[in-house]
């Protein structure tokens, strides 16, 4: 985070501030920031704790879906036939709202982590399926041609071609995911329990408005630290690789 995303950022908690004390706006529909920052203070340890399992739950999921996700594109990239059988069963569930299958997770899985794991999974699979795709549909065809003329076999085309054309489009994909296997999992722990969803969910029933705006502050900063983590690997280790 540069220095003008964060003088950015305190100005407008500043502007926030003054705001809601100027018009005298009640506690309990929206806190102060020095009312919350004072919360996250008092609450770190139950907050850091919260933070680590959805951060575990929300990994877990995502490598579950980059691993799923890329064997997948594998397989249909195989054939048309199979593209045209299997990618639209798989746009069809990315567009069935993850909290509305919540609910049958729990019936399957249980309640805690394997529930949470499955949400973040489901949500995070389908950009990391159609960049992965993509990624192996976009190998030039001149490369191809010269793979033929050399009598390449498939599996040489596979593993010396496409998937190093297709690796930038599963990073670009992997980047879209990582926020969305944060919010997978905080909507199975809204259901499972467990982590910075069943935590806001707590706070919503003591009507602890201050515990909740500082449990979603937690959850963006861990969004954020994601990608930043994300970014600086891509920048610093795979670019250099790629070279």
């Amino acid at each position: 985070m540069n220095r003008q995303t964060l003088m950015m950022t305190a100005l407008l908690l500043l502007g926030l501030e003054g705001t809601l004390r100027l018009f005298h706006v009640p506690d309990y529909l929206f806190p102060l920031p020095s009312q919350t920052f004072a919360t996250l203070w008092s609450s770190r340890w139950e907050l850091l704790q919260a933070f680590q399992e959805t951060t575990t739950m929300a990994l877990i999921g995502l490598a579950l879906s980059v691993v799923g996700g890329v064997f997948l594109a594998l397989i249909i990239s195989l054939s048309q036939w199979l593209r045209a059988g299997i990618l639209p069963v798989a746009l069809f569930f990315q567009t069935v709202p993850i909290i509305a299958v919540a609910p049958m997770l729990v019936i399957w899985f249980g309640f805690g982590g394997p529930t949470v794991i499955a949400s973040s999974c489901i949500v995070s699979f389908f950009p990391i399926l159609a960049s992965s795709l993509k990624g192996l549909e976009s190998t030039p065809k001149a490369m191809l041609e010269l793979f033929k003329l050399y009598r390449a076999t498939p599996m040489e085309t596979y593993l010396k071609l496409k998937i190093p054309f297709a690796i930038p489009w599963v990073l670009n994909g992997l980047r879209i995911s990582l926020g969305l296997s944060i919010v997978g999992a905080l909507v199975g722990e809204f259901i499972a329990g467990g982590g910075l969803g069943s935590l806001i969910d707590s706070a919503r029933t003591q009507q602890r408005v201050d515990l909740i705006f500082a449990a979603v502050f937690t959850s963006c900063f861990l969004g954020w630290l994601l990608t930043a983590s994300f970014d600086y690997g891509q920048n610093h280790f795979f670019r250099r690789w790629m070279k």
